[in-house]
């Protein structure tokens, strides 16, 4: 291949609960790499490859401080904490976390969310359940979704990755009038246990009234807050692709990537392998989907 064009989003955000210390980024070749922020503030980096080349390779090395986030008080009346949200919907600064993708099983969710009682709930508690929802009703089968899987194909398979079930939770929330945004990074699972170790994390983030944005992890139901390192926000997948082009070239292409997390006091985390991620690029991603899917089916019924 030859004459690429990439956007890479590989730069942990920098605030008050993530400090970033030191980051080391190394391409294949060794392009100069324009940085400048995009609509929702995050580090994008462009640069292009002109040079044949069978492969590239990009290698980001960063050392991040995570603190601890407070949780909501929840404190306020719910009737004021609702009202605050419904007057969101005319702010430039929330729209697009606001606007609703419509999917087949719009129904179903709708009488979930009338199920949850929304009002008898804050946003705080509700977006909890709606947090849970998601991963007790979804399976976490890595292989039978890519990133160009729809929605609702996600939400007829109820199974895929950490980005499937942002995108589930997403139109839960925005369903409810709460603004959520879909969060890309890391996770540091080697001393919990936590799914999604091995490759970018994805969850999301929920605006609570009089608090800001709380992060939530539909793949492990919890608070997204110092175990996890924020890389982007947007509204989906596509606005927080970590790297991204096009390209001159044959259309037959692999992508691996590989993801290594380790703590500060952890010595012997440095010598583990970390675990490769492999997407080929393929047509008919729906259909693949669903027939990856039958196929497990029918494997288990064997």
């Amino acid at each position: 291949m030859r004459d690429s064009a990439n956007q890479i989003i590989l730069f942990p955000i920098n605030d008050d609960y993530q400090e970033v210390q030191m980051h080391d980024l190394s391409i294949s070749g060794d392009p100069v790499v324009y940085i400048s922020k995009d609509y929702y503030g995050n580090d994008v980096g462009n640069f292009s490859f002109s040079s044949p080349h069978t492969e590239m390779v990009i290698l980001s090395t960063t050392v991040v401080d995570t603190r601890s986030k407070p949780l909501p008080a929840d404190d306020q009346p719910l009737e004021a904490q609702w009202n605050k949200l419904r007057s969101l919907r005319s702010d430039i600064g929330f729209i697009d976390f606001l606007n609703r993708e419509h999917i087949d099983g719009m129904e179903t969710l709708q009488s979930i969310l009338s199920d949850e009682k929304q009002f008898e709930n804050s946003p705080y508690q509700l977006a909890l359940r709606y947090c849970q929802y998601v991963y007790e009703n979804f399976s976490y089968i890595p292989g039978i979704t890519t990133v160009e899987t729809t929605t609702d194909v996600i939400w007829q398979l109820k199974a895929g990755v950490c980005q499937d079930f942002a995108h589930i939770l997403l139109v839960m929330l925005r369903l409810a009038s709460i603004p959520a945004r879909y969060v890309s990074g890391y996770i540091c699972p080697h001393k919990n246990g936590m799914r999604g170790e091995g490759a970018t994390h994805a969850w999301v983030e929920a605006y609570i009234p009089e608090y800001g944005w709380l992060g939530l992890d539909p793949t492990n139901n919890c608070i997204a807050n110092e175990t996890h390192v924020r890389l982007a926000v947007g509204r989906n997948f596509t606005d927080c692709s970590p790297v991204k082009g096009v390209y001159k070239g044959l259309p037959q292409h692999k992508l691996e990537v590989s993801v290594s997390v380790s703590y500060e006091d952890d010595d012997d985390y440095q010598q583990e392998q970390p675990n490769i991620v492999i997407e080929k690029a393929t047509e008919d991603i729906s259909d693949n989907s669903y027939r990856r899917y039958e196929e497990m089916q029918q494997q288990q019924q064997q």
